[in-house]
C-alpha cells in the first residue's frame, strides 16, 4: 500500500468509551466496524487500556485479550486493519493507570491519575527507569502478540498515545534502550509489522528526552497527533495548516514515514443538548460547526496526500452517548464529547463524507524544506521558540 494513502480513525465505542474492554459488546462492534468500512476507513487504531490488560505487574487480563481477538476477528470480517496502541496510559485529558504503575506523591494536576474506578492522588512510575516495569511491558507485548500471531486484521503496533504526558525519560540513553527493547519484542512475533509511537505537538514545543529522531532510530514509522484547537501559536482552532506543519517538522526530524494522527476538531451539538454550565467549562476550546469541521478536515486531509505522508489517523470514530456526559473524562474535559465524524446516534457529519470521497493516491513526499533555517541539533536548544518562528516562515510558503 505504499502507494496508497492510508486513512485510520482512533475508536473508541460511542456509548462505552473506556470501558468497552470489560463491557465488550461484539454486535456493537460489528455495527460500529461496519460503518467504519463503509465509509472507506482502512485502519481502526484501539487502545490497550493498561490497567484492563495487565491489572497486575505479573498478570495479564484473559477476558481482554479474548476480547482484543474478538474484535480482530469482526475488524477482519470488515476488511479493516487494526493498529493496537499499548500502555494507554493517557487518554482524553486523563492517565488511565493500573495501581502497580502508582505511587506516592500528589501528581500531575494537569492530567490526573485514574486507578480502580476512581481518581487516585498518587505520581506515576517512570517506566523507563525500572528495570522490573520494562518486563511487565514485554510480558503484556508477548501474551497481546501471542494472542494475535498471524492474525491478518493485524496492521502494525503502537508503543503508546502521547507517553510523555505521563513520564518523561530520566535520559536519552534509557529512552532509547526502553524503546529499543520494546520494538524488539515486538518484532520478535512479527518482523514484517510496523512498529510506531504516538507523539504531540508539545513534544516539539519542548525537549521530553524521547523524541520523534529518537524512535525514529527503532520504529518503522512516527506517529504526531496534531490539532490547532491546542496550538497557541496557530491561526487559530481551524488552521489547515498546522497538521502539514508539525509533520513535515516531524519527517525532518525523524527522516523517517509519518502517520499524521489526532486529525479533527469537536463539533457544537445543538444548542438543547449542551447545559450552560458545561459551555462555561469548556474554556478556551471552542466548538466548530460540522460545516466547519468537514471543510478543515478536507483541506488538511489534501494537504497532507499531496505532500507524501504515509496516512493519518482521524479523531474519532463517534461522538459519546449523553449517558457517558457525567462520568470522567467527559464531565470535566467538555469538548472530549464531540470530536466523532458521526454523531452518538449514529448518522454521518458531513466530515465523514469527506472520507468517503477521497482520492487515496499518495503523491510524491519530496518537498522543500527551506523555511527550515536551522539544524536538528539547534532545533532543540530552544525548540518552542524555534517552532513558532519556523511557522511564521512556513506561512509564507504556497502550498
Amino acid at each position: 500500500m505504499e502507494d496508497q494513502f492510508i486513512v485510520g480513525i482512533n475508536y473508541w465505542p460511542k456509548d462505552r468509551a473506556t470501558a468497552w474492554w470489560r463491557e465488550f459488546d461484539s454486535s456493537a462492534v460489528g455495527r460500529d466496524f461496519s460503518l467504519l468500512s463503509e465509509y472507506r476507513f482502512d485502519i481502526v487504531r484501539i487502545f490497550l487500556l493498561w490497567e484492563e490488560f495487565q491489572p497486575k505487574q505479573s498478570g495479564i487480563s484473559t477476558a481482554a485479550l479474548n476480547h482484543l481477538v474478538e474484535a480482530a476477528e469482526i475488524a477482519e470480517e470488515m476488511r479493516l486493519g487494526l493498529l493496537p496502541t499499548f500502555f494507554t496510559g493517557h487518554m482524553m485529558g486523563i492517565n488511565w493507570l493500573p495501581p502497580w504503575m502508582l505511587e506516592g506523591g500528589e501528581g500531575d494536576e494537569k492530567f490526573p491519575v485514574f486507578s480502580q474506578g476512581d481518581f487516585q492522588k498518587a505520581a506515576i512510575r517512570n517506566y523507563y527507569a525500572e528495570r522490573e516495569i520494562w518486563e511487565a511491558q514485554k510480558l503484556l507485548i508477548r501474551e497481546v502478540t501471542n494472542a494475535l500471531q498471524g492474525h491478518p486484521a493485524i496492521w502494525g503496533w503502537d508503543l503508546g498515545n502521547e507517553p510523555s504526558n505521563m513520564v518523561w525519560p530520566p535520559s536519552r540513553d534509557m529512552a532509547r534502550a526502553w524503546i529499543e527493547e520494546m520494538v524488539t519484542e515486538l518484532k520478535r512475533r512479527d518482523e514484517a509489522l510496523s512498529v510506531t509511537l504516538g507523539f504531540h505537538k508539545e513534544d516539539l514545543e519542548e525537549d521530553r528526552v524521547l523524541g520523534p529522531d529518537e524512535a525514529a532510530r527503532f520504529c518503522d514509522l512516527v506517529s504526531m497527533h496534531v490539532s490547532p484547537v491546542y496550538a497557541q501559536w496557530s491561526d487559530g482552532p481551524l488552521d489547515e495548516k498546522v497538521p502539514l506543519f508539525l509533520g513535515l517538522m516531524t519527517r525532518w526530524l525523524a527522516d523517517k514515514d509519518i502517520i499524521v494522527g489526532g486529525l479533527g476538531l469537536p463539533t457544537d451539538p445543538p444548542h438543547a443538548a449542551l447545559a450552560d454550565s458545561d459551555r462555561e467549562a469548556l474554556g478556551k476550546v471552542p466548538l466548530a460547526s460540522e460545516e466547519e469541521q468537514a471543510q478543515y478536515l478536507r483541506d488538511a486531509l489534501e494537504l497532507l496526500r499531496d505532500h507524501g505522508f504515509a496516512g493519518v489517523m482521524a479523531r474519532s470514530f463517534s461522538d459519546y452517548d449523553p449517558s457517558l456526559w457525567s462520568k470522567p473524562p467527559f464531565d470535566r474535559r467538555v469538548h472530549e464529547r464531540f470530536f466523532g465524524l458521526f454523531r452518538w446516534d449514529g448518522s454521518p457529519k458531513p466530515a465523514a463524507n469527506i472520507i468517503q470521497q477521497l482520492s487515496r493516491e499518495r503523491k510524491d513526499s519530496s518537498v522543500p524544506l527551506n523555511w527550515i533555517d536551522l539544524d536538528r541539533g539547534e532545533f532543540w536548544t530552544s525548540p518552542r521558540e524555534h517552532l513558532v518562528r519556523i511557522y511564521g516562515r512556513f506561512k509564507e510558503m504556497e502550498y
